[in-house]
């Protein structure tokens, strides 16, 4: 607010987030430069990204302050598709697609990067955590700290082509195992929506005409 009497500007401070600010110093102290940057929204979220060397360590380090319930694992490609987007009207012009990668809250420097959701329930919050996936295509395992994690990291080492150090059993859990390629890489390409493309304007259909006064119905 301005205060015009005195000739001096004071503007409001926002009232802060002391418990996810909290949670934050902690993992600075446990982890230091491995805790990369943050994203905090005050009495909203969180989210960290952390290298991958200390993606283990991270798990370790948010249990002992809490964070006991295991949402979800999973990776990300920020490669744009080179196919487009499925709702793209298939009979407008082409257009160019940008290569660039946007890594999204707390950034990033690789394209594929792995992603966890971790809540601690008793306070009410949770925070989600990112690492880039480095040129090994593998990240520590959240196994030891995580028995809920098995089947995250196995459906997306099937998936993404992402390692996980430690897991015993990366099997397969969908697809043959002389299947070659992951489906779920932006450049994988599917054949069913090259033949027709998913969702799109060529699925909207006309919704039927009622019928008219005098079409011969009684």
């Amino acid at each position: 607010m301005s205060d015009t009497a005195t000739g001096t500007d004071e503007t409001a401070a926002l009232p802060g987030d002391g418990l996810r600010e909290g949670i934050v110093d902690r993992l600075r102290s446990d982890l230091g430069e491995h805790l990369l940057d943050t994203y905090l929204i005050p009495h909203t979220d969180l989210w960290v990204r952390v290298s991958a060397e200390a993606w283990g360590q991270t798990a370790a380090a948010l249990k002992a302050q809490g964070f006991d319930h295991f949402c979800f694992l999973s990776a990300l490609d920020w490669l744009p598709s080179p196919f487009g987007k499925g709702e793209d009207d298939p009979d407008a012009e082409p257009v160019a697609i940008s290569t660039e990668l946007v890594q999204g809250y707390t950034g990033g420097e690789t394209r594929f990067q792995v992603f966890a959701r971790l809540t601690d329930i008793k306070r009410h919050v949770g925070v989600t955590i990112k690492a880039d996936v480095p040129e090994s295509m593998s990240v520590p395992t959240w196994l030891p700290h995580f028995a809920g994690a098995n089947w995250h990291e196995r459906e997306t080492h099937e998936m993404f082509g992402i390692g996980f150090e430690g897991h015993p059993d990366l099997r397969n859990l969908y697809l043959p195992g002389e299947f070659e390629g992951f489906p779920l890489r932006k450049d994988f390409p599917l054949l069913s929506r090259m033949v027709k493309p998913w969702p799109g304007i060529v699925d909207v259909e006309p919704m039927p005409v009622a019928a008219q006064e005098g079409d011969g119905e009684s």
